[in-house]
């Protein structure tokens, strides 16, 4: 959600952000945790384009440290290629990255009219893989609306939306490519050097076979020796945006992601646009970082 729009929630409650009542569902007990405003990192691809920069951390779900947040949130990215409802990012990120205003000291819920319309829609669909709507989402926990809280999106926030998301989020570069890598490795479960040998469509998602000979695992967190031996990875939401980094047979690419539901799903990828002597200069860098 805009900031803007959570000022203007605030001024049409009468109140300042330093005198903004406090709310009583301490879903993390957060009254006895100091919170500060880190920036949302690109690998959080669950939250790329929800509208702000800045989080929470302690987020609202308990996860004091951001490798904890982030590798929470991607389990939870395969529900946004189901559909199931407009709102589903905004609300689940009100929550594995709420956003963070300096000015204000009490963390903003998501309303409870945001998380019944999400869960009335995307239950059945969860049902449908044997997963029931979890407790930690209760909706009878969040403020009616009387007070400050994140509302569901209007016509202008979803129109934003569907522009931004028009590239992949895993694909989205700033132009700081080797940086993120290095930033974020820590935070990854699996990185790697791969050539992309095909692509595919799934139930939406895009299904990306790495060449074997090519590739240079850095990274491979808790990979089955199949994993091992026959990769597979899954780039959700794949076939609604578009992702260049990916396309064309042979295209090396640097990528990293987490193991989410039995998939490699990839949360960073970029295309390596430099030589093989700086490849090489590249690897030895990543190779020294101690996570």
């Amino acid at each position: 959600m805009d900031v803007l729009l959570l000022l203007v929630l605030l001024a049409c409650t009468g109140r300042s952000p330093s005198l903004a009542a406090p709310f009583t569902y301490q879903l993390a007990r957060l009254s006895s945790q100091r919170s500060s405003c880190k920036p949302i990192p690109s690998s959080m691809s669950l939250c790329h384009g929800v509208g702000y920069s800045e989080m929470r951390l302690p987020n609202l779900l308990g996860h004091d440290s951001m490798k904890e947040a982030l590798q929470q949130a991607a389990s939870w990215v395969p529900l946004l290629t189901k559909q199931c409802h407009g709102d589903t990012k905004k609300f689940l990120c009100s929550l594995f990255a709420p956003v963070c205003i300096s000015d204000l000291e009490d963390p903003v819920y998501p309303c409870r009219s945001l998380c019944e319309a999400v869960r009335d829609s995307c239950t059945p669909v969860m049902a449908a893989f044997g997963f029931p709507w979890p407790e930690m989402f209760n909706c009878s926990r969040f403020p009616r609306g009387n007070e400050l809280c994140v509302p569901p999106a209007g016509p202008d926030d979803r129109l934003q939306l569907a522009k931004e998301d028009a590239v992949c989020a895993a694909c989205f570069s700033r132009g700081h490519n080797e940086k993120e890598f290095l930033e974020n490795f820590c935070s990854q479960d699996f990185a790697l050097k791969m050539s992309v040998k095909a692509l595919s469509s799934a139930d939406g998602d895009l299904k990306v076979t790495p060449e074997l000979k090519s590739r240079t695992l850095y990274k491979q967190e808790s990979w089955s020796e199949e994993e091992l031996k026959k990769p597979v990875l899954w780039l959700t939401h794949g076939e609604s945006c578009a992702c260049e980094e990916l396309r064309g047979q042979g295209t090396v690419v640097l990528a990293m992601g987490h193991k989410a539901a039995g998939r490699l799903v990839i949360t960073w990828v970029r295309r390596w646009q430099r030589g093989e002597r700086e490849l090489k200069k590249f690897t030895r860098a990543v190779r020294k970082i101690q996570c």
